[in-house]
């Protein structure tokens, strides 16, 4: 072969020949591209940008702000006197009592139903779904009206209440039900889709190493679902503190007495009590200004925590 057939073989850039004339793009090319095909013009951004920040600031920052300037418009003194008032003293009592009897007992129910609806199969587990979700789609009114219905003085068991001396009604036992009945789903609902998806292994291998019961519950399922069970608590009080509905059929709405915090902000805003309800509506506000500052703080463990296992899987 002479040298000017080796010529015509051999490229300038030494390539193959067989080569194909379209050769596939690297990886870091499809990634380039396919992150340039998902990114919006800079002003489709800050358009969106901008109406989320117009829509928070409309409905959520302007109105928490006029809460506390017309809670503190009067001065300090005015708005101690509103907060500390006997019928606000027992407004704010009745409303601890009823977010301390409420939220440990839904504790308990839902890691209890989360735990038998994602570690074991029954009859009948879709319809406990379907009642863990019954809080979700009826009225908080109507669940007033049930419990009324039930317990009231015309209500089923009124005369047996009334004959030994029991109030349910227009009473705490009553509030405190129906607090517990529109916050059960809270923590049930956080709990249940992360059981679920953790599966039965750990608790399968910690049942075949000789593990208890209990054992298994507090070693193995209570550590993974710490941050969820957290979390579900949280939205459960905030819910509690601040339920309205249900717990307004049921007190009777009695001064002094039966009324929660919601209802006697209610009451003085009737009356033109400007001061002194925003001065109460100052707490709940607050209350829910702590309950944001705690959710953000879980969301940042968890998400610290899922970031850890990615590393420490790779």
């Amino acid at each position: 072969m002479n040298t000017a057939t080796l010529a015509q073989d051999t490229t300038p850039t030494g390539l193959d020949k067989t080569a194909p004339d379209n050769p596939q793009p690297r990886p870091r090319t499809r990634a380039r591209s396919a992150l340039a095909a998902n990114q919006e013009p800079a002003w489709v951004r800050w358009t969106l940008i901008g109406l989320a920040l117009a829509f928070l600031s409309f409905f959520l920052f302007v109105p928490l702000i006029a809460v506390f300037h017309e809670a503190f418009k009067k001065g300090w003194d005015v708005y101690l006197a509103a907060i500390t008032e006997p019928d606000a003293l027992s407004a704010i009592k009745l409303t601890l009592i009823a977010a301390v009897i409420s939220v440990p007992l839904n504790l308990v129910f839902g890691v209890s139903a989360a735990w038998a609806i994602a570690k074991f199969e029954f009859r009948g587990k879709s319809v406990l779904l379907t009642l863990i979700d019954l809080p979700f789609s009826v009225s908080p009114v109507i669940a007033g009206l049930i419990y009324m219905l039930v317990f009231g003085l015309q209500g089923w068991f009124g005369e047996w209440l009334r004959d030994n001396d029991l109030k349910i009604a227009f009473a705490v036992p009553g509030i405190v039900l129906a607090t517990v009945f529109v916050t059960f789903p809270f923590v049930a609902r956080e709990l249940i889709p992360l059981m679920q998806a953790q599966g039965n292994e750990q608790e399968e291998a910690a049942r075949v190493l000789g593990a208890s019961g209990w054992q298994i519950f507090s070693r193995v399922t209570l550590p993974n679902v710490k941050w969820a069970l957290l979390y579900g608590v949280i939205l459960c009080n905030a819910r509690a503190m601040g339920e309205f509905g249900a717990v307004s059929v049921v007190s009777g709405h009695i001064r002094g007495s039966t009324n929660t915090m919601p209802l006697h902000i209610e009451i003085l805003y009737n009356e033109y009590q400007f001061a002194a309800a925003f001065a109460v509506a100052s707490l709940l506000a607050a209350l829910a200004l702590v309950t944001l500052v705690l959710k953000y703080i879980v969301e940042q463990r968890v998400k610290h925590e899922k970031r850890s296992a990615q590393a420490e899987t790779v």
